[in-house]
């Protein structure tokens, strides 16, 4: 029988934290953030959007196998921008359990936060 450990799979691991988790065919991503912090909201999600997406193919998934998202906003003023973004990017018929909160995040530039736990494609 495997430890827990062995069952347990962690990618570009630092003290703090790995950029990502894989248990039980299940994928575990760190907050994702915008390349740019200075970009303006669309921009920022658009990034971000696109460092969750190297990530999951990096685990063996891929954005429309996400189960659950939530999305943290600076201000909720740029919710419909970023919806804007998320929707175009999202296929048809693969939209996640989701939430999306206001929420002061690590850094004051960035706009928008995302993590992600996603199904590994079989």
């Amino acid at each position: 029988m495997a430890t827990t450990e062995k069952m347990i799979t962690r990618i570009d691991v630092n003290q703090r934290m790995s950029s990502i988790v894989i248990h039980n065919k299940t994928v575990y991503l760190c907050g994702q953030v915008a390349t740019d912090k200075f970009a303006d909201i669309t921009t920022q999600t658009q990034t971000m959007l696109a460092e969750a997406d190297a990530l999951l193919v990096q685990a063996g998934s891929g954005r429309n196998h996400i189960l659950s998202a939530t999305i943290y906003l600076k201000d909720m003023q740029d919710y419909d921008a970023m919806n804007s973004v998320w929707d175009n990017w999202l296929a048809s018929g693969h939209a996640p359990a989701r939430a999306c909160v206001q929420a002061a995040i690590a850094e004051p530039e960035y706009l928008v936060e995302v993590s992600v736990v996603a199904a590994v494609i079989e």
